[in-house]
């Protein structure tokens, strides 16, 4: 399993652009890759594959995302989606 963090940049959080972008990435890898945010209720979890769900979590900015990757290309998934945040999420 791959797991690593990401504080959100964006001045709109995580909106439809860039949950955008990574729900794109995130669907060319066989991986299952969940994004956990961590919020004083609790934590809220989405399946980084379906827009609707990443959405849901609400991530605004300053949060921080989790990301845990698990699967046969769970390496370049972790590569990858990092390098999305850098670019779309600020």
């Amino acid at each position: 399993m791959q797991s690593f963090d990401y504080t959100l940049g964006c001045v709109g959080g995580l909106h439809a652009r860039p949950a955008g972008a990574i729900v794109s990435a995130a669907k060319r890898f066989s991986s299952d890759i969940l994004i956990r945010k961590l919020s004083p209720d609790g934590a809220k979890e989405a399946d980084a594959k379906r827009l609707i769900s990443l959405m849901s979590l609400g991530a605004r900015k300053g949060d921080t995302i989790t990301f845990f990757i698990n699967g046969p290309d769970e390496r370049e998934a972790a590569e990858r989606l990092h390098s999305v945040c850098r670019e779309s999420v600020g």
